[in-house]
């Protein structure tokens, strides 16, 4: 399974973001992940994808999810602790083991690929680069149970 916030944000004509709908978009995102949580018959696996805009996250996810369809990928730049922490702490109540994968890339791949997307899925550059900027690697003290670096 599959969680990406970007995914409650699309419409019939395309990816709509307002900050009302991000809200919203991660609002379902958090509550499809509890509801997976709560109904694994077993501890759950729990992947955090995280990287920068346009690092191969999805690209990644998708592969991942096919390799090992029990899993639950959640799929987001989540660049600091504090975005990571409320995936890992529903993991936690629910005995799930979660690690965490970080496509890690320079930023010009970033850039390049965010240029090549579609008007509409396309980051606006200097909130790409401010996020690879600020961005916070996943650590073992976040709650981690494995770390992964994936450089493609």
């Amino acid at each position: 399974m599959i969680i990406d916030p970007d995914h409650f944000l699309e419409t019939a004509a395309g990816r709509l973001w307002t900050p009302e709908r991000n809200l919203q978009a991660w609002a379902t995102a958090f509550a499809v992940l509890d509801a997976a949580l709560a109904a694994a018959v077993s501890p759950a696996d729990v992947i955090v994808v995280c990287g920068v805009q346009g690092s191969g996250k999805s690209t990644w996810t998708r592969t991942t999810a096919g390799e090992r369809p029990a899993a639950i990928l959640f799929d987001a730049a989540l660049p600091g602790r504090r975005h990571r922490r409320p995936i890992i702490e529903a993991a936690r109540q629910h005995g799930a083991r979660v690690s965490a994968v970080w496509i890690d890339v320079p930023l010009v791949v970033a850039l390049n690929r965010n240029a090549a997307r579609s008007h509409d899925k396309a980051v606006p550059e200097a909130s790409l680069r401010t996020v690879f900027e600020r961005f916070e690697p996943p650590s073992r003290e976040e709650g981690f149970d494995e770390i992964r670096i994936v450089r493609p």
